[in-house]
């Protein structure tokens, strides 16, 4: 069993800076692939960035290259999502995933097995 707990959300300015954090409970931290997803208002929950288990792949949706940045420390368990240039669209309930695949990325979010509470990310006009 794997807990996630997130922090790092909040409210900030379009063209802003924010981190989210995921520290996982549990061993072989290292055996799991770690996603972080979002909701948007009216929207399905989306993959937005994810990251394999060793830290050697990494996939970004098209909508945040260039501005987000994931990154693991399989030493600390944690995970973590720096978003910069931030833009109103990406308001969302952010999730931090893990799955059980360790070398594959896997797009749905029927695929992971455990999930974070959800942190809320508001960036204004």
């Amino acid at each position: 069993q794997v807990q996630l707990v997130e922090s790092g959300g909040g409210l900030v300015q379009a063209g802003g800076s924010l981190r989210l954090s995921c520290a996982a409970s549990g061993r072989s931290f290292s055996s799991y692939t770690m996603a972080w997803f979002r909701r948007c208002p009216g929207k399905e929950r989306e993959l937005v960035a994810a990251i394999i288990g060793s830290g050697g792949r990494t996939y970004y949706a098209d909508s945040v290259k260039g501005r987000f940045t994931i990154s693991r420390d399989n030493a600390k368990n944690t995970v973590d999502l720096q978003m910069n240039s931030l833009k109103p669209e990406d308001t969302a309930v952010y999730y931090c995933a893990a799955d059980r695949i360790a070398t594959f990325i896997a797009p749905r979010p029927s695929s992971y097995d455990y999930w974070g509470q959800g942190s809320q990310v508001t960036v204004s006009s």
